[in-house]
């Protein structure tokens, strides 16, 4: 499946911000602390007491933080996040690192872009209609002995369940039990799901997402059958 030519938003909010970023290809790597040495952005260091809540009083300039920092988890587990300059002016889709269009060929797609740590669902005119954090498979688990990457490749959503849903193999000290909720497997047993993400790849293999995302993904946009592409 193959990219429209678009540039997208994000492209659009680091030029406007002094950035020279001018491709989709381009603002696809945009993520991490190669963003403090931008003029759009600037890296906050955190300090003891801070908190989500502290630091970012309005909920809509905290959700956007949060996102661009693929993190969901309490600020004390990093020690600096990312802000853009202009935050209280910016959108979250301007901080997308995904293009506004891709050729869906008239369906619903959930493309996963692990070397961004994000999601983006593209309605069924192809057009980007939100886009969130993920936290992908860690490489190696110790756990179980073997590497744990997400794979790659097209796939699609063939169970769902909701709140309720849990894992049937981890932890595997108890032969399961962690939660799952809104999980949408795509793959065998790996799954989107909602959790709790840490600013970094550290699932088992699953695609984390927000909680919030993950329940919106289940319950208003992705019905089973929905493609789910999976990039590096």
């Amino acid at each position: 499946m193959k990219k429209t030519f678009t540039v997208s938003l994000l492209s659009a909010a680091i030029f406007t911000t002094g950035l020279t970023v001018s491709t989709a290809s381009h603002a696809e790597r945009y993520y991490g602390s190669n963003l403090c040495g931008y003029p759009g952005f600037t890296c906050v260091k955190i300090r003891r007491g801070d908190t989500w809540e502290r630091l970012f009083p309005n909920s809509r300039d905290r959700a956007i933080v949060m996102r661009l920092n693929r993190m969901n988890m309490p600020v004390q587990y990093r020690s600096w996040i990312v802000v853009p300059k202009n935050l209280h002016a910016i959108n979250l889709l301007a901080l997308s690192p995904f293009p506004l269009h891709w050729q869906t060929n008239g369906r619903k797609l959930v493309l996963v872009n692990l070397s961004s740590q994000a999601f983006g669902a593209y309605d069924a005119n192809g057009q980007l209609v939100h886009w969130g954090p993920v936290s992908a498979g860690k490489g190696y688990c110790p756990d179980i002995g073997i590497n744990c990457n997400t794979a790659t490749g097209h796939f699609k959503i063939f169970r769902k369940q909701g709140p309720e849903c849990i894992s049937s193999k981890f932890p595997v000290e108890t032969d399961g039990g962690a939660p799952m909720p809104y999980c949408m497997h795509f793959n065998g047993g790996y799954a989107l799901h909602g959790s709790t993400l840490p600013g970094y790849n550290a699932s088992h293999g699953c695609v984390r997402l927000f909680f919030e995302d993950a329940r919106w993904l289940n319950e208003s946009f992705a019905p089973i059958g929905t493609t789910v592409i999976v990039m590096r």
